[in-house]
């Protein structure tokens, strides 16, 4: 029989733990309340030795080399999202639901996480607060959204919309990932052509220039005491560099730094126009898809802001937001963003609040910011092809170059 685990409160409110045998988890729930006690937490002990008998250890040949992640992917948590929209939808009570997906998942891993979230909800937390207890599966601005449509009545809704985003986000990402995967690839093979040329090939042709008499070119000593550092220090420069990029890492994973790195990508040219796209089209799908489900603005407002991801873009909005709790209009307020929005976005902001079609615009924008952004995307690694492509020649013309006229400057030195 299995063995639970419960944490209940008692009348006088004081919090009651122990153990307790029951055939099933509603057994154990009602073996608590003939105790006088109201449940909070019952979870069943995992890997517990049975008192009528002892499991028995796998034995060597039923080991199994399967590697499962422990953690819920993305597009599981999509799925999940969009399922328990239909079923909430056709009327299913929540718990049923999310038996229900939990018995479709499709991993290890998610089939624990919906068991955990329905074992939350059967204890009386809310769907928003079960979720927030995993924050590695569900985003802050995620759990946002459900609490919005717990307290607004239109759970399924927001759920569909929060499927909807995802699926859009997933896409403009990967636009994102797959434009910079060609120019990251080209500049990794011109370090490592770089790093061949300097280590094996210039050694061989050193050889041969210490039997002439008389002064190398300048750019073939460069080359050459190049080549000799890379070779006698190029490890432990290595070893440095790895030190201080994990160094920086840590630092700009601090409040300080991360403010530090973001405003200095914002000021990068071509990327920092970029990002801000990226971050204004997130905004601006969000509180759209909140507004369109009825969340209140303010509220969507103070969860959009969550889904731009630049801590400097997010100051900016929330001094918005604070004219706008005050009264002021949406177009105006956002006008202090001048990072995010421009004088035409503000405009059409204005003109579909005035109109009572905020919601829709928001979402019309959002599209015409990613057809932007895809194309802008384009044309940036059109343009870094073609200079990685120059650095990469450049690099190895300038040592062929610097290797050569020694070679042909050779009867020179003879004479």
């Amino acid at each position: 029989m299995p063995t639970f685990s419960y944490r209940a409160l008692k009348s006088d409110g004081k919090i009651a733990e122990g153990l307790l045998d029951a055939g099933s988890r509603p057994d154990a729930l009602r073996q608590i309340e003939t105790l006088g006690l109201r449940p909070v937490n019952v979870a069943e002990k995992i890997g517990a030795a049975k008192k009528n008998g002892s499991v028995a250890p796998a034995s060597a040949g039923n080991i199994s080399l399967k590697f499962e992640s422990k953690k819920v992917s993305a597009k599981e948590l999509e799925n999940f999202t969009r399922l328990l929209s239909s079923l909430l939808a056709a009327g299913v009570p929540l718990s049923r639901a999310l038996v229900i997906l939990q018995k479709e998942a499709a991993s290890p891993a998610s089939k624990a996480q919906w068991k955990q979230i329905h074992d939350y909800v059967v204890d009386g937390l809310s769907l928003a607060d079960a979720m927030a207890k995993s924050p590695e599966t569900f985003p802050r601005v995620y759990v946002a959204m459900v609490e919005a449509g717990e307290a607004g009545g239109f759970l399924d809704v927001v759920l569909a919309q929060i499927a909807e985003f995802q699926s859009r986000e997933k896409e403009l990402r990967s636009k994102v990932m797959t434009a910079m995967l060609y120019p990251c690839i080209l500049l990794v093979l011109a370090l490592g052509v770089l790093v061949l040329l300097l280590v094996f090939f210039i050694p061989k042709f050193q050889r041969m220039f210490e039997n002439i008499h008389g002064s190398l070119p300048l750019i073939t000593q460069v080359i050459i005491g190049a080549s000799q550092w890379v070779r006698a220090y190029g490890l432990l420069a290595a070893a440095g560099l790895v030190g201080i990029f994990f160094l920086v890492r840590t630092w700009f994973a601090s409040e300080k730094g991360k403010r530090t790195w973001e405003g200095l990508v914002l000021k990068t040219p071509l990327v920092g126009p970029l990002i801000a796209q990226f971050a204004m089209a997130r905004f601006c799908r969000m509180l759209g898809t909140l507004i369109g489900a009825g969340v209140p603005l303010v509220h969507g407002l103070n969860v959009a802001r969550r889904s731009i991801g630049n801590q400097i873009l997010v100051d900016a909005v929330s001094h918005s937001i604070e004219r706008v709790q005050q009264g002021g209009r949406l177009g105006q307020s956002l006008g202090d963003c001048k990072a995010l929005f421009s004088g035409s976005t503000l405009e059409m902001i204005s003109v579909a609040e005035e109109s009572g079609k905020l919601d829709g615009e928001l979402v019309r924008i959002a599209l015409v910011t990613e057809s932007d952004l895809d194309r802008n995307l384009k044309t940036a690694v059109a343009f870094a092809e073609p200079l990685m492509l120059f650095l990469i020649a450049g690099f190895i013309g300038t040592i062929f170059i610097g290797m050569l006229l020694p070679v042909l400057t050779m009867s020179e030195y003879i004479k």
